[in-house]
């Protein structure tokens, strides 16, 4: 088993925000409508390239009591009428907002829509009412530009834990 270094990183102020322009084939829709479905069709689609296996094992009724939570809000990217991404926001207490789940499609990796998905998902952060802190988390297992691009947006790594 080799090593996993997992980093943690915040933004303090929206002022911290280095955003990226909107690519003209990516549109980005807020779901309002809770299914589970979809966002553990969003997970395994997005996730499974990543390792991403917490969640694999939830039932529906687990799955439903976490998408139906009124602290998660869940974002899709389109590209040609695609699934080309998707992010997850989780409001914490004290004005804490992490970006729960961030990911792009296997086919969409490489063609710029991971700089401005992040941007939409910091800006959705900030714009929730309250919101005085944004994090999230990634991991030597995510994508190589992962870590680069949540530093390039802005972010602050806080903590470094290796396993």
């Amino acid at each position: 088993m080799s090593e996993i270094t997992t980093y943690y990183l915040e933004m303090k102020n929206v002022a911290q925000l280095n955003g990226k322009d909107q690519p003209d084939q990516l549109s980005v829709v807020e779901v309002e409508n809770d299914q589970f479905e979809l966002n553990r069709f969003l997970y395994q689609l997005v996730g499974a390239q990543w390792q991403w296996t917490d969640k694999l094992a939830l039932s529906d009724d687990d799955w439903k009591h976490y998408a139906e939570d009124k602290n998660l809000r869940t974002w899709v990217a389109y590209s040609q009428g695609a699934i080309a991404g998707y992010y997850e926001l989780n409001k914490q207490d004290n004005g804490v907002v992490e970006i729960a789940y961030f990911g792009l499609t296997p086919q969409c990796i490489g063609k710029g829509f991971g700089g401005y998905l992040l941007t939409h998902a910091i800006n959705s952060a900030w714009g929730w009412e309250g919101t005085q802190r944004v994090w999230v988390h990634t991991c030597s297992l995510d994508h190589k530009s992962a870590l680069a691009n949540y530093t390039a947006r802005g972010f602050e790594i806080y903590k470094t834990e290796t396993e």
